[in-house]
C-alpha cells in the first residue's frame, strides 16, 4: 500500500550512507538558485521602470516644477507600498503545521502493520479524534500526508515545490518564490493591488505626454514609450488576477478550493463550507483593525 511504501522508504533513507550525495546537493542548490530568477526579473523591471519614470519622464520631459513634484510624490508613495507588499509576500515564512498533527512513531508502526485500507482509516481516525479537523478525503478518510507523516489540518495541503504541508495553501507562486498561504495571503492581495495601482498610475501619467513623445520633441522616447506599453500590459493581466482573488477573499475560499471542493465530515462537498459572510471573510484575511487593512503588516 502507498503508506507502507513511503514509510519503508523513510526507514531506508535514514540508514543509507553519505557517499554520492555531493551531486544531488549541487543539483538542489542550482534548482534553489533558479527559483529566484522570476523574482530577479520582477525587481529588474521595477528598477528599469524607476529610471524611465523618474529620470526620462519626470526630469527630462515634464517641464512644470509643480507637476513634476506631484508626479514624483504620488509615484514614490505607491512604489513604497508596492515594494513593501512584495517584500512581505516573498520573505514571510510559510509557517509550520503544529506538532500535535504529526503522527508519532508508534502510530506509524501500526499503519505499517495494517493489512487493509480500512484498518489504516480506523487508526488515523482514532488518532485524529481530538484534533480540530472537519474535512475528509473522497472516501471519507482523515486527510493524511504520507510525505510529511502528519494529519493535514483543514485547508492545509502538501506543496510539491516547498516539500512540506502548508497551512491554508492557496497556490505556489514562482513570481514570489513562495507559497501563498495563511501567513502571507494578505500581503499577496496587497501586492497585487499596489502593483495594479503602480501600473495604472504610470500608464496614466505617460499617456499625457504621448503627443510630445510621438513627435520626437523629447529625449528618451524609447524608454517612455516602452514604459507605457509595459505598464499597460501588466495592468491588463493584473486586473483579472486581483479581481479574482478579491472574489475569493469575500467567499473565504482558496484557489485550490475553487477547483477542488472541500469535503466535510458532516455534509459532504461544500464550496462555501468555510464562508462566514462577506465582511467576516474579509476580516479573516485583513484583520479587525481597519487602520491596517491596506498596510502590509500582520493583523489579527
Amino acid at each position: 500500500m502507498s503508506i507502507t511504501g513511503n514509510y519503508d522508504h523513510y526507514h531506508r533513507s535514514g540508514s543509507t550512507g553519505s557517499g554520492g550525495s555531493d551531486r544531488p546537493e549541487r543539483c538542489a542548490c542550482c534548482v534553489r538558485t533558479m527559483k529566484w530568477f522570476p523574482v530577479l526579473f520582477i525587481v529588474s523591471v521595477i528598477g528599469w521602470s524607476y529610471y524611465a519614470f523618474v529620470v526620462q519622464l519626470s526630469f527630462f520631459t515634464v517641464t512644470s516644477v509643480v507637476q513634476r513634484i506631484l508626479f514624483l510624490l504620488f509615484y514614490h508613495l505607491i512604489l513604497i507600498m508596492f515594494l513593501w507588499s512584495y517584500y512581505q509576500t516573498v520573505f514571510t515564512d510559510i509557517g509550520r503545521v503544529p506538532s500535535r498533527f504529526r503522527v508519532p512513531r508508534s502510530e506509524l508502526d501500526r499503519l505499517l502493520r495494517a493489512t487493509s485500507e480500512e484498518e489504516q482509516k480506523q487508526i488515523l481516525e482514532a488518532f485524529a479524534k481530538e484534533l480540530p479537523i472537519v474535512t475528509r478525503t473522497l472516501n471519507a478518510s482523515v486527510r493524511f500526508c504520507e510525505k510529511c507523516r502528519l494529519i493535514k489540518p483543514d485547508r492545509a495541503h502538501h506543496c510539491s515545490v516547498c516539500g512540506v504541508c502548508v497551512l491554508k495553501l492557496d497556490h505556489h507562486c514562482p513570481w514570489v518564490n513562495n507559497c501563498i498561504n495563511f501567513t502571507n495571503y494578505k500581503y499577496f492581495i496587497l501586492f497585487l493591488g499596489y502593483a495594479l495601482l503602480y501600473c495604472l498610475y504610470i500608464a496614466f501619467t505617460t499617456v499625457m505626454y504621448m503627443e510630445l513623445i510621438w513627435s520626437g520633441k523629447v529625449d528618451g522616447r524609447f524608454h517612455i514609450l516602452f514604459l507605457f506599453f509595459v505598464s499597460l500590459m501588466f495592468a491588463i493581466s493584473l486586473v483579472s488576477l486581483f479581481g479574482y482573488h478579491c472574489y475569493l477573499v469575500l467567499l473565504n475560499r482558496t484557489t485550490l478550493e475553487s477547483f477542488r471542493t472541500p469535503i466535510f465530515r458532516y455534509g459532504g462537498p461544500d464550496k462555501n463550507g468555510f464562508s462566514l459572510g462577506k465582511f467576516n471573510n474579509f476580516q479573516e484575511v485583513f484583520g479587525d483593525d481597519r487602520k491596517l487593512w491596506f498596510v502590509p503588516v500582520y493583523t489579527r
